[in-house]
């Protein structure tokens, strides 16, 4: 199992290759694949990736735990799933 900043992660899931809106639908699917209470890592892209993601990700329920800037033009945002 992986540990980024310390945070145990149960998956991840990298949408740095798709854009919106196909970022939040891969995002929604791999968290719909969790359980209650696990996290997801999601590496995504700057810009609309970024704005968006974290945005709908709340939108559903789901916590924010940590939005990394990797200073590469990539981010990690780490999400724990809530089930609604």
């Amino acid at each position: 199992m992986a540990t980024i900043q310390g945070i145990e992660i149960d998956d991840t899931v990298d949408i740095t290759d798709v854009v919106c809106p196909v970022t939040f639908v891969k995002t929604k699917v791999a968290l719909e694949e969790l359980d209650d209470g696990q996290i997801l890592a999601v590496h995504l892209n700057d810009g609309e990736p970024v704005l968006n993601v974290p945005r709908s990700v709340k939108d559903e329920g789901h916590q924010i735990l940590r939005l990394i800037d990797n200073e590469d033009g990539t981010y990690e945002l780490i999400v724990k799933k809530v089930e609604e």
